[in-house]
């Protein structure tokens, strides 16, 4: 039986680049994934998350275990956002090589409201953490010519921005907002700092966040049967994320990236269709 152990490969791949990751939750975010597999590569970097969300995980161990040190955030805020930007480039000693974005949430989601029958102060909110802290992110960025040439930008999205799944709620709306800013915004950067803007759209991944999605096991099983590669994994995304923030992907920008085993591109499995059969 072919063995499933994962070891993580080292390649030096961003030895003497410099970032920010936002998000870093636990242990099972991508964040988390991409900070370690970041560390391993050679990179230094700062940690940021918003307060709330720093008292409920472990960051302050990802610190310690990477060597980073952590400014707290609150992404809808410029002030903030300012602040950030400014103290990691004094931490870090100079300008920025690449970035990750790895923040979501919708209140109408966690409070059970439907799709149709949502409270729209809450709507707000969550297109505010969820995309417009993207744009507030490259907006300080750009302005304060923060990010190294040919540095790299990442934010993580998901497929509901183009299809429809309807447990999804309206992440899938600020999902597919965070996609059209990384295009839009993207063109400016490149064209005036040679800076990379990219979407990852990750297969469903049992994080923290991501759990949290109504009937989520269920599709996670779906979503497994249906992709020729399965579904990729944390730690598979953290990975993907490296080659993005690396020299070898230089000319790639203004994409959305699918890191989802295939499932994508594919209409129906025999395995899915095999479960049909089983119920007939």
């Amino acid at each position: 039986k072919t063995s499933t152990k994962i070891i993580s490969m080292s390649y030096n791949l961003l030895k003497g680049k410099k970032g920010i990751i936002f998000g870093a939750l636990d242990e099972n975010s991508i964040a988390w994934k991409t900070a370690v597999r970041a560390h391993e590569e050679g990179a230094e970097f700062v940690l940021t998350n918003a307060p709330i969300a720093m008292r409920m995980g472990g960051i302050k161990d990802l610190a310690a275990q990477t060597g980073s040190e952590i400014i707290p955030a609150d992404a809808t805020s410029m002030e903030d956002l300012e602040n950030l930007v400014e103290k990691s480039m004094e931490i870090l000693g100079g300008k920025i090589d690449f970035v990750l974005h790895s923040i979501g949430m919708s209140v109408n989601v966690r409070k059970g409201k439907h799709y149709t029958d949502p409270k729209y102060d809450w709507t707000t909110k969550g297109w505010d953490v969820s995309a417009v802290s993207f744009h507030k992110t490259m907006n300080v960025l750009y302005n304060k010519q923060a990010m190294n040439e040919w540095g790299s930008i990442v934010a993580l999205t998901y497929m509901a921005a183009q299809r429809v799944f309807p447990d999804y709620n309206d992440m899938a709306d600020n999902k597919a907002y965070l996609e059209s800013i990384a295009r839009s915004f993207g063109y400016f950067f490149g064209r005036d700092h040679k800076v990379r803007v990219n979407t990852i759209s990750q297969s469903p991944t049992p994080t923290t966040a991501g759990s949290g999605v109504k009937g989520f096991d269920g599709f996670l099983a779906y979503a497994e049967k249906m992709s020729p590669l399965g579904n990729a994994t944390a730690l598979e995304c953290a990975d993907y994320t490296i080659s993005l923030f690396s020299d070898l992907t230089k000319k790639v920008t203004l994409q959305n990236l699918f890191h989802d085993g295939g499932f994508s591109n594919m209409g129906v499995s025999d395995a899915v269709m095999d479960k049909f059969s089983e119920e007939q």
